[in-house]
């Protein structure tokens, strides 16, 4: 693993005065390992990295002349708007940022100006979000067994780093898949941070759920609402359109062709990734940074009132029924302290329908788990795993 780290010009009383790290791209990142940390030692910013280590080195990124216009990294922007003499208590603290994958294609689409390491005790020092994207992809002839061993491995020396250097309440969001299983093999390897502060992207799988019911009700995209997708990012994920909403009212009644839901939409919304693998030879990367993007901002945005997003995240306590102690994607709120805290949405209704499907997701995670025992400190890896639901090559 190589890593790259990224400064911030310095900020203090008798020169900027204003740093002010915003978001482009519909205000933050989706599925890159990335962590967030404030600067309690130092005046700087940091932006940290990790890389494939036969990737050639960036150039480093240069401090700029605050008239002059502002430097973008990829979707993150470095903007001064504020004169010399002006000084403001609302500023935001300067927050550290670690990126693992960094030389891939979703990170393309994030960063473009880094410096490279390749210990990831570094780049996560003092680190309050991060952002798991580095993870081998899966190619012909792997089996689903080992790509989890594979990728586990990577994960729990992650989640040893993070444990050691990390923020004592750091965010991490896992993107490098199975996401899910990387994540619980993540937080299994980091004891002292709350379990409850690791996510498994599905926002990806929400965005694109969101579109399909939006494309077939001929609203826009922003009017379809409580989208969940519940479960694991596979092929069993569930995408709920009994609880969503289009304009205020339930999908039900605006769709009301219940094959479509439970068959076309469904599975549209499930295989959807190895659609675009088919079509372009790779996975999905600058739809993946928007959904990282879309998932950060809903954990430090509170959510606006009766709605929710979906996030993978810790399943013991959950009021669900669902197995504990797995990962898995269910819907959320976003708390009022900005912080990434969240709470689980308890007003939500199943049927028969949606519990078989729900039951299938929660199986197969874990089947998972059991297949990666090993590195989770739970005994010897038992791999008995159910149909092959991972599709070829994807991230």
């Amino acid at each position: 693993m190589a890593l790259a780290q990224l400064n911030n010009p310095t900020c203090s009383k008798t020169q900027l005065h204003s740093s002010q790290l915003s978001f482009l791209s519909r205000t933050l990142p989706r599925q890159y390992n990335c962590t967030f940390a404030p600067l309690h030692r130092t005046q700087h910013g940091r932006i940290t990295c990790s890389v494939a280590p036969n990737q050639v080195q960036a150039p480093a990124a240069q401090s700029q002349d605050p008239k002059s216009k502002p430097d973008c990294y990829g979707v993150f922007c470095l903007t001064y708007d504020l004169k010399a003499e002006e000084e403001t208590k609302s500023w935001k603290k300067l927050i550290n940022i670690a990126v693992s994958g960094a030389a891939g294609m979703i990170s393309n689409h994030l960063l473009f100006k880094v410096v490279i390491s390749i210990d990831p005790y570094e780049v996560f020092q003092d680190a309050e979000w991060a952002l798991l994207i580095g993870a081998k992809p899966r190619g012909p002839g792997v089996e689903r067994a080992a790509l989890l061993d594979i990728n586990g491995q990577i994960f729990a020396e992650q989640g040893k780093a993070l444990n050691a250097v990390a923020s004592r309440n750091v965010k991490v969001i896992v993107v490098g898949n199975p996401c899910n299983t990387n994540a619980l093999i993540c937080l299994k390897n980091a004891p002292n941070i709350p379990a409850k502060n690791f996510h498994a992207l599905t926002r990806l799988d929400e965005n694109r759920a969101k579109c399909q019911l939006a494309l077939k009700a001929g609203v826009f995209y922003d009017k379809v609402s409580n989208m969940t997708i519940w479960g694991n990012h596979s092929t069993t994920q569930v995408p709920d359109f009994l609880n969503a909403r289009i304009d205020g009212l339930p999908v039900k009644e605006v769709i009301k062709d219940q094959k479509w839901l439970e068959e076309e939409f469904t599975e549209k919304v499930q295989k959807r990734g190895g659609v675009l693998i088919q079509k372009w030879g790779r996975s999905s990367a600058a739809s993946t940074s928007v959904s990282i993007v879309d998932a950060i901002r809903s954990l430090i945005t509170p959510t606006p009132e009766g709605d929710w997003f979906s996030t993978g995240v810790y399943t013991t306590g959950n009021p669900y029924g669902i197995a504990e102690d797995i990962v898995f994607s269910m819907p959320c709120r976003s708390k009022a302290s900005g912080d990434g805290d969240y709470e689980l949405v308890k007003d939500v209704i199943f049927d028969d329908y949606l519990r078989q499907k729900l039951a299938k997701s929660e199986a197969e995670l874990l089947a998972e788990k059991k297949c990666v025992a090993h590195l989770t400190g739970e005994g010897i890896a038992v791999c008995d795993l159910p149909g092959d639901t991972m599709l070829p090559g994807e991230m």
